[in-house]
């Protein structure tokens, strides 16, 4: 059973439009969640790990309403989600996790942010064997027995659970699950009345890059430029 160590992972800059973004991915996700499985949280669990989400980061009741309504609608396009593989400067390898409803266009997009960020675009499989595709839960600790929660949820997936801390700082425990174990997991923790305050897919990376910070600055200014586009979902990395 591996212990988490959180590593830095937000960029260094202020972002004036995060929230709008931060709901617009939510958006999307419902969208998606909605295409596959219907309206209905209960027995659409994508869909309700998506609602914890958007509960989490504070959107508005009504926006997630007419999120849902729009992805019910007959002329709501698709969303395809597509993930780029690239080189970051000083060789640090990036994915891009997309949800695009024109691939040409993002695949342009990804391709010129790599190239302004001193990095460049990769072919399919070119840095994805450095990652591992996890479930990730983030849980309030108040309340809970750390060492018992692990105990009990192994038979479910957990591969890793330690301490992290939220955007203000707040602490949270973090729970990580092989991605096919992600639906266990999630049953897991809703069978014990446990509701995480986020549930999403992670690419973890193997090992992670120590760079100056000079050096990681350069890197995460290219992170911050993806993150900021529009078709971007999520950018993960391994610097350390």
């Amino acid at each position: 059973m591996g212990r988490i160590f959180e590593t830095r992972k937000a960029t260094m800059f202020a972002r004036w439009n995060k929230m709008a973004k931060l709901f617009t991915r939510i958006s999307k996700d419902i969208t998606i969640a909605v295409k596959a499985g219907g309206t209905s949280p209960e027995s659409n669990s994508a869909l309700r790990r998506v609602l914890q989400n958007a509960r989490a980061a504070n959107m508005p009741k009504d926006k997630v309403e007419a999120a849902i309504k729009r992805a019910a609608g007959q002329d709501q396009q698709d969303y395809e989600v597509v993930l780029y593989e690239g080189y970051g400067p000083h060789g640090i390898p990036i994915l891009v996790e997309t949800a695009t409803d024109n691939v040409t266009r993002t695949v342009a997009n990804v391709r010129m942010h790599f190239k302004k960020g001193g990095g460049n675009l990769g072919a399919s499989g070119s840095v994805g064997f450095l990652f591992r595709r996890m479930g990730v839960f983030r849980l309030d600790p108040a309340g809970v027995d750390a060492d018992e929660l692990e105990l009990e949820l192994i038979d479910a997936g957990l591969q890793e659970l330690g301490e992290g801390e939220g955007e203000k700082g707040e602490k949270q425990l973090i729970l990580r699950c092989l991605f096919n174990d992600f639906g266990h997991l999630q049953a897991a923790l809703e069978a014990r009345g446990i509701t995480p305050i986020s549930a999403e897919s992670a690419y973890v990376p193997n090992d992670l890059v120590h760079l100056s910070e000079e050096q990681a600055t350069e890197v995460l200014k290219l992170v911050d430029s993806m993150e900021q586009d529009d078709d971007v979902q999520q950018v993960f990395h391994n610097l350390g």
